[in-house]
């Protein structure tokens, strides 16, 4: 059964069944191509009649995975120019006034898209939330840097978006005044610089931050990705100059520089910048209530799919260590709690804690009365994932048929059950289910069978971090 709703810009008609009625690849700003290229978003031009939003919309521009992620995280590709489009599932009762959650995808800046089966929103709208899923520009179109064009294009994109929820979130049951920005790895800390930017001040009340830390770079440094682009393409650093490429071919440069990092291993890549505008580059502490946390194991995502976990010895930790600038005596801790532990996997756990689990945990200490945190740690046995960085999605959703390439068939629904509830409960009320961060320092470990709180949880090793 279709069913029409009306926003400001025009009327969309969405689908019913099951009860949730889905509207899919709406509109939020307008195509950000042609005289828009490498510009802010720019409002939607209104419509007459009746839009479709039956299916979902255009992704935005990027390539795939590398191999072998290109087969653990299936990114589809969507062509057209109305990129910046999102999806809302929502009762179809007729509901008012219900919770809202907003959510901003990962994928290094460069990946990703809102029409993953892994983020259908069924579930929220099943259970009282409306949900709502949005595409942003990526790489170079949306974190390049240049010096005639604004400054976090896509960060510029989620804050229109938000303005679109506020604004019409309402038609579709939902309450303005209650809106939870929640997202994982990029998602995060996109979600990390809205907090504190003065342009998204009032767009939402509550955040979730899963395996993403606040992360900002200077200009000059997130520029250098740009700078390596241009002298691949033989033109200019300049906004002008890349707008003149033709879109395939600066993808295929892009991969060629950004390809082979990644978010623990390092490399040339993406970043917000602090521009003072958007970003500042000394940001208040946030005001929002928070949910936080991470997977116990991120590092074997990008670590044992591609070997590296096998590549590394003890000559190339030792490397890795004065890389880093990390003390001898803090391997000897992560050796001294793993004694069977291969030189790769005591690197990625040092990693991990370093870029993920420290700065999270500073993040709860700089504002602990209104924030709660939380670890994932079951296991996949696919490909010796264990609890690697994306796996806790598919949970959070209760969408995990959608993530069988991590998961593996049979993930346990009782611990879906669980996270699903928690993040639902957070968006409703600003309270998950367990005590807030203190002094103890608690936190909500996800695990089947063994969910429960634990305070402090390796806490020797997390204090060399902080």
């Amino acid at each position: 059964m279709d069913i029409i709703a009306t926003t400001r810009h025009g009327k969309v008609r969405g689908r019913v069944q099951d009860g949730i009625a889905t509207f899919l690849g709406v509109p939020y700003a307008a195509p950000p191509f042609g005289a828009r290229r490498f510009r802010a978003p720019a409002p939607v031009e209104p419509w007459e009649g009746v839009r479709d939003a039956l299916e979902y919309g255009p992704t935005a521009p990027k390539r795939p995975y590398r191999p072998p992620l290109d087969r653990l995280i299936p990114d589809p590709d969507i062509p057209g120019d109305e990129c910046l489009n999102l999806n809302v599932w929502t009762p179809a009762a007729g509901e008012d006034r219900l919770p809202v959650m907003v959510w901003i995808h990962g994928g290094s800046m460069r990946n990703g898209s809102a029409s993953l089966p892994l983020y259908d929103g069924r579930a929220f709208a099943r259970d009282g939330v409306v949900l709502v899923s949005i595409n942003y520009r990526l790489g170079v179109e949306g974190f390049g840097v240049f010096p005639d064009a604004p400054d976090n294009r896509g960060l510029l994109d989620q804050i229109a978006a938000l303005t679109w929820v506020r604004e019409n979130i309402d038609a579709f049951g939902g309450d303005p005044g209650n809106v939870t920005v929640c997202g994982e790895s990029a998602g995060a800390i996109s979600i990390a610089a809205l907090m504190t930017s003065p342009r998204a001040a009032g767009l939402f009340r509550r955040a979730i931050l899963q395996s993403g830390p606040p992360h900002t770079v200077p200009r000059d440094e997130g520029a250098k990705v740009v700078t390596s682009m241009a002298k691949a393409l033989r033109v200019p650093a300049t906004a002008e100059a890349f707008a003149g490429v033709d879109r395939e071919r600066l993808l295929d440069v892009q991969a060629m520089v950004v390809g082979r990092a990644d978010p623990i291993g390092g490399g040339p890549g993406f970043h917000i910048v602090a521009d003072g505008d958007v970003v500042p580059a000394d940001p208040p502490p946030p005001e929002v209530d928070l949910l936080l946390g991470s997977n116990r194991e991120e590092y074997r995502l990008w670590f044992v799919p591609t070997g590296t976990v096998d590549r590394i010895n003890g000559l190339t930790l030792r490397l890795a260590l004065l890389r880093f600038r990390i003390p001898g005596r803090v391997a000897r801790l992560y050796r001294a709690t793993r004694p069977k532990a291969k030189p790769g996997e005591i690197l990625g756990e040092m990693a991990t804690d370093l870029l993920l689990r420290g700065p999270l945990n500073r993040l709860a200490d700089s504002r602990p009365s209104r924030t709660f945190v939380y670890e994932f740690a079951w296991r996949s046995p696919v490909m010796g994932l264990g609890a690697c960085h994306a796996l806790e999605i598919g949970f959070v959703f209760d969408t995990l048929r959608a993530g069988e390439e991590l998961t593996g068939p049979g993930a346990p629904q009782p611990l879906a059950d669980a996270m699903h509830r928690a993040w639902v409960a957070f968006a409703t009320s600003g309270a998950p289910g367990w005590a807030a961060w203190d002094a103890r320092r608690p936190v909500m470990v996800f695990d089947h069978p063994g969910t429960g709180l634990v305070l402090a949880p390796r806490e020797e090793e997390l204090r060399v971090w902080l």
